[in-house]
């Protein structure tokens, strides 16, 4: 087949442009050819524009993977559009890959006739072996079914920079920005935003500063002056609300969602956790806002980290722990501590995909039952579950409201795909979030004690309000004294207690105060025709690809109709009124199928399931295709 060449300028003339309305382009290479920055600045540039974005970083599990293979390769997916989008996309409409692996390992999402741009430099021989390859890819005809050009990026990049006497290393450092400025040309993007930020980056090293600018330019001139190219693309401005926006991902959200309740509840904020990808960033973004009264501490281990939290919350601030799949197990027996005392408490579960270490980078759902019934005894907490990285804010506002409401550990299982995913978040004004009340005991105030006749009250730690919640005594507090602990305590006076009796009576009590929590969450909403023959029902990060699915299926005149699960346990009051109103629920999950179990138990629904357990988010065509075969039955 023909191979382009960017290599040769052409007379300049004006390149027509072609308008389409969206795009999903990925950016992929070995993990050290900065594939994440350039695709985080093409992110950044397209919501400057005014585009609305989704999108998908792909980072490799191997911390040091051998340069050049399979394991190491890095990807970074952005999704952008003049339309509202709710997924970072589902085949690719233009592939840069650095090098073969990133090839072989991204070539099967390009679509049909897409555009594979490739740093032809890369494909030596032995880069080739590591990847697999036994015959070079760009010499066969395995490509032809794309629109290929093989560009020289490495050695027009070390062009650009060569009056700035780098080392060979410094030079092909700034191939990322090269790759970025073709694929700014391509679709007619600002070099302006990308400038500005080297500016402010390299500050204090102007030649790596002049480099990375030189890079970016020069691979934007090229695709202006090569005949390779006969196109380029034009994503319109979207039409977004009127705001204030910045880009956020999942795990800045949480973050944020934490102080703002922190600040609305009028408590300090305790972070403690020990590291895990993907939670880890959650602590780089809170040891950050100390000036809000956020105080973190990373432990030596995840055992350590979550009894810190509760030690907090027994003295008054609200304890939050922040972990994966793998910390929960560890944390388990400290959770039955919370649940036992009843203390507020939240932890933050980062899924990913597992057993034991499995698939640390990756994203799956697959926490679900560990959540629900991971910890011995009969032990329930409250279980949110966020839908798109900007939702994880208000999630974790509502998971501190819930915890301090209700006196309970409140379990917020967030994953991967939202953890690192970004969209564009209209800010709330401050002074419109909701406050959150704190009600401490006070001494010898509100019925919690009795006389112990010599005239001084005795403080009653499980006398319980309307809702079965007990009272939050801080230590220290005159007249307050109490116990509280691992062991069974008896109803009201907390006095450590083996009736059997009162510890069915506190198990049930438990449960129920958990099962209170309906009442005050709202019902579940169901977006279509309110019965018909397919109810979608999903959870957590499969929101976008779900509610994109069943618009196009509504869109062609299908009865489906979507609902999605932000609270698990317990779910909304009229969960069981919604299911029974069509004739088929499909749950769409990245497990093998818990939300599924959950439904059938509760409900006695005989739901479908469809599930996905390769670390990967669902595309959108997978769900479609799905509600075309439920419907067929």
């Amino acid at each position: 087949m023909t191979v382009a060449n960017l290599s040769t300028p052409r007379s300049h003339s004006p390149i027509p442009v072609e308008e389409v309305t969206e795009a999903t382009i990925r950016l992929a290479g070995d993990s050290g050819d900065g594939m994440q920055l350039a695709g985080t600045q093409f992110m950044q540039t397209s919501a400057m524009l005014g585009n609305d974005i989704s999108t998908l970083p792909d980072f490799p599990a191997e911390i040091r993977a051998p340069a050049g293979t399979l394991a190491g390769v890095s990807g970074f997916q952005i999704h952008f559009s003049s339309t509202e989008i709710h997924t970072p996309g589902d085949q690719l409409n233009t592939l840069v890959a650095m090098n073969p692996a990133a090839l072989k390992s991204n070539l099967k999402d390009l679509e049909p006739g897409g555009i594979l741009i490739v740093n032809a430099d890369a494909f030596a021989a032995g880069d080739l072996h590591k990847a697999g390859y036994s015959v070079n890819p760009l010499q066969d005809d395995s490509l032809k079914g794309y629109r290929l050009f093989a560009v020289s990026i490495t050695k027009l990049n070390r062009e650009a920079v060569s009056e700035l006497k780098l080392s060979t290393r410094e030079a092909d450092r700034c191939k990322n920005f090269f790759a970025l400025g073709l694929v700014y040309w391509l679709y007619e993007r600002s070099l302006e935003p990308t400038l500005k930020w080297i500016q402010s980056k390299f500050a204090k090293n102007p030649s790596v500063r002049e480099a990375n600018a030189r890079a970016l330019k020069a691979g934007y001139n090229y695709g202006d002056t090569t005949e390779a190219m006969p196109v380029h693309y034009r994503v319109s401005k979207a039409a977004i609300a009127p705001g204030r926006y910045r880009k956020i991902t999942g795990n800045e959200a949480l973050a944020i969602g934490l102080v703002a309740a922190s600040k609305q509840a009028n408590l300090p904020l305790v972070y403690s956790t020990y590291p895990i990808t993907p939670a880890s960033d959650i602590l780089h973004q809170l040891a950050e806002l100390k000036r809000y009264g956020v105080r973190t501490l990373q432990a030596e281990d995840e055992i350590a980290a979550i009894g810190a939290a509760i030690g907090a919350s027994f003295a008054g601030a609200l304890g939050v722990t922040g972990t994966s799949g793998p910390g929960i197990c560890l944390k388990s027996e400290a959770i039955g501590l919370a649940v036992m005392t009843e203390l507020p408490l939240v932890i933050v579960d980062v899924q990913r995909g597992g057993p034991s270490t499995g698939l640390p980078t990756k994203t799956e759902q697959a926490d679900l039952l560990q959540a629900m019934f991971g910890r011995n005894g009969e032990c329930p907490a409250c279980i949110l579950a966020p839908c798109s990285p900007s939702d994880c804010f208000h999630i974790a506002f509502e998971a501190v409201r819930l915890a301090v409401g209700f006196m309970t550990p409140v379990f917020v299982l967030s994953d991967g795909y939202l953890a690192n995913g970004a969209e564009p978040w209209p800010i709330p004004d401050p002074a419109k979030l909701p406050q959150i009340p704190v009600r401490f005991a006070q001494a010898h105030v509100g019925g919690n004690g009795t006389s112990n006749g010599n005239g001084e009250t005795v403080f009653h730690p499980y006398e319980r309000d309307a809702r079965l919640v007990r009272p939050w005594a801080v230590p220290g507090t005159p007249g307050l004294e109490h116990r509280i602990g691992g062991l069974e305590k008896e109803d009201v006076t907390g006095n450590v207690s083996y009736d059997p009796a009162n510890h069915e009576h506190m198990i049930r009590t438990r449960a129920q105060k958990i099962a209170n929590i309906a009442n005050d969450i709202p019902e579940l909403s169901v977006v279509g025709p309110a019965e018909g023959d397919v109810l979608v029902l999903g959870w957590g990060g499969t929101y976008g690809s779900i509610v994109t699915a069943c618009q196009r299926a509504q869109r062609k005149g299908l009865k489906v109709a979507h609902a999605h699960l932000r609270y698990l346990n317990p779910m909304p009051r009229n969960t069981g009124e919604v299911l029974k109103r069509y004739r088929k629920v499909l749950i769409p999950e990245l497990n093998g199928g818990q939300l599924r179990m959950l439904i059938r138990a509760t409900h006695l629904i005989d739901a479908i399931g469809l599930n996905k357990i390769q670390g990967k988010p669902f595309l959108v065509g997978e769900i479609e295709a799905k509600i075309a075969e439920v419907l067929k039955y």
